[in-house]
């Protein structure tokens, strides 16, 4: 009885632009010279036109500041998860890309105010292996399948998250699953 009075709302980005791409053989001087005659501007098969769109949306669940908020919750909700899709619509077809993002997760805080704190796990393995598999199996059920991408520190500081995540994922086993773990700070 109340849905009239409820507005629906998120907290994201969306973004929407139309983009022609120009096929033109002429040089990049060509077309900056004062002599070169306007080209007419076609949107065909020669100067295809593009519909993008990029909406991100963050999940209502485990909101909140970065080092204050971390991991999972026993609902299998991660910290700051961000669902993000790219929109792209060309010739009466339209293409969907979705990359979702999140805190590792497992039971894991940083503790204090300096910056970057150290990591360090609240739970236990066995604790922590239901919320996982609970946040996985609506991943799955929303995604189907899953490429894991880890981005956290494999040597340093956050190593133990890292450990703690692969375990899980080994421990889940699901052949939906697949699991990368890159180490951005090796190729800076």
């Amino acid at each position: 009885e109340v849905d009239f009075w409820i507005i629906p709302i998120i907290q994201g980005f969306v973004q929407i632009e139309e983009l022609v791409v120009n096929y033109s053989e002429s040089s990049d001087e060509d077309k900056s010279s004062p002599d070169t005659p306007p080209q007419e501007s076609c949107v065909d098969d020669v100067h295809p036109s593009f519909l993008v769109a990029l909406i991100s949306r963050r999940s209502r669940h485990r909101a909140g500041m970065r080092y204050k908020r971390r991991g999972v919750d026993k609902n299998g909700n991660v910290a700051n998860y961000v669902e993000t899709e790219q929109l792209i619509h060309v010739h009466n077809h339209t293409l969907s890309y979705i990359q979702t993002r999140g805190s590792v997760p497992v039971f894991w805080s940083q503790v204090g105010y300096r910056y970057n704190p150290r990591p360090r796990l609240d739970k236990s393995e066995n604790e922590t292996v239901p919320c996982f598999r609970a946040h996985f199996e609506e991943q799955l059920k929303n995604y189907k399948k899953q490429v894991i991408i880890n981005l956290v520190d494999q040597t340093g500081r956050e190593k133990i998250i890292g450990d703690a995540y692969l375990k899980q994922v080994l421990l889940y086993n699901n052949p939906n699953l697949t699991y990368v773990s890159f180490d951005f700070h090796e190729h800076w």
